[in-house]
């Protein structure tokens, strides 16, 4: 008899973020600006089985979310908790508080966040003056 021993596969960081920045609804352009990086850049790092822990840190802090979520992040286990969420939430006369989005919020934010690029390009252009 043969025995089948499964060897846990390896965990691919930078398809983990990728993962986790998707989920979060994050463009690679919006975290590199967040972070400092290009576009380019984020893209690299989502391809690499390994992320240096400060890029990593960097990115999970803009991303909001801490860097083990991001090395251990395992798709089938957030899917089945988003499904025993929904389920739970939509049994008759179950009860839950869920986190309320609102995009007023989010809008201000994002708005907030262009005009004080657009102020740091205005300020670069009256420097090379």
């Amino acid at each position: 008899m043969t025995e089948i021993v499964e060897t846990p596969r390896k965990k691919h960081i930078g398809r983990n973020l990728q993962k986790v920045r998707v989920y979060l609804g994050v463009k690679q352009d919006a975290l590199a600006r967040d972070v400092g990086m290009s576009q380019q850049a984020i893209s690299k790092i989502e391809q690499q089985d390994e992320i240096e822990d400060e890029p990593l840190r960097k990115i999970a802090e803009a991303l909001g979310v801490s860097p083990e979520l991001i090395r251990n992040f395992d798709e089938e286990k957030a899917v089945y908790n988003i499904n025993n969420f929904r389920d739970n939430t939509l049994e008759q006369g179950a009860t839950a508080i869920a986190q309320q989005f609102n995009p007023v919020e989010k809008i201000v934010e994002l708005y907030e966040r262009l005009l004080t690029s657009e102020r740091e390009k205005i300020q670069l252009l009256k420097d090379k003056q």
